[in-house]
């Protein structure tokens, strides 16, 4: 995967570097083609998979124009956090255009279901999360299922970035079944037996699993092509919803407004997010 700076407005896209004439895919809400277990971004034969932990990193570091390209289907799974790719970005240096920023405002409630479970976003002066994660099990049973976090006074970078994903040993056979998980192992994923976290070292947070979820929250509601100014809560969320949750906004247009922060504008203000629209270099 190679991250290449964009032009002002250009947004988030995906090119796949290996399929000769290939047309780029927009980081969109709209081009989600699957959600079986992550996020994959599809447009005519073209598929690209896994984005959500990069889409949570650019969020992270408020970058709103980039094209990323790939040498095969999959975005590298790296630790399965979003913690190298934070890194990697900040290695190189984020560079501050001259566009205004733009936000996506809620201004009213709005929320899909499934089943007994439900993601929702209400209006909010900035953006906080929370998320339960519900999931009878020994080992989830002995650390928190519930975060909120408030972006405006919590760093991604310290509180949410480094959750890694995690799943059961006993479910990885039928996940590789259908294609998926295939190259999982404990370098990239929180790996949990019938009573025990088993990789060494433990979990990074006491709350890893919940903050995972959140990550993800984060990288499928940027698929929105803007920043969020709401507040999310989910309870037993999963891509589906989150992607749901999206769409669902994106055609109630009396649920949302368009805000632009311009820092020549406003040299004295402080931003909510980022200043400016940023791309990585």
């Amino acid at each position: 995967m190679t991250l290449r700076p964009a032009g002002e407005n250009s947004g988030i896209r995906f090119q796949r570097s290996d399929i000769k004439g290939s047309q780029s895919i927009g980081a969109d809400a709209e081009n989600v083609s699957d959600t079986t277990l992550s996020t994959s971004l599809g447009h005519h034969d073209v598929r690209v998979a896994t984005v959500e932990h990069l889409m949570s990193a650019l969020w992270g570091l408020g970058i709103d124009n980039l094209l990323v390209e790939l040498s095969s289907e999959e975005v590298p799974i790296m630790d399965g956090s979003a913690s190298p790719f934070v890194y990697l970005i900040n290695t190189v240096g984020i560079v501050e255009q001259n566009a205004p920023k733009q936000f996506i405002r809620i201004t009213r409630e709005i929320q899909v279901n499934q089943g007994d479970a439900y993601a929702c976003l209400k209006p909010h002066n900035g953006f906080k999360a929370g998320y339960t994660f519900v999931a009878d099990h020994p080992v989830y049973n002995r650390y928190p299922k519930y975060a909120e976090l408030d972006f405006s006074n919590i760093s991604y970078v310290d509180a949410v970035s480094r959750a890694r994903s995690f799943g059961l040993v006993k479910e990885l056979e039928q996940a590789q079944a259908i294609n998926k998980c295939l190259g999982s192992s404990l370098e990239n994923a929180v790996g949990i037996d019938d009573y025990s976290v088993i990789n060494d070292g433990g979990l990074r947070y006491e709350d890893e699993f919940v903050k995972h979820k959140l990550l993800d929250v984060i990288g499928d509601l940027y698929l929105l092509g803007k920043p969020v100014l709401g507040a999310f809560d989910g309870y037993k969320s999963g891509h589906a919803l989150n992607n749901k949750l999206a769409r669902a906004l994106l055609r109630c247009e009396d649920a949302w407004t368009i805000d632009t922060f311009d820092p020549a504008a406003h040299p004295v203000a402080e931003p909510i997010l980022q200043p400016a629209a940023v791309t990585a270099v």
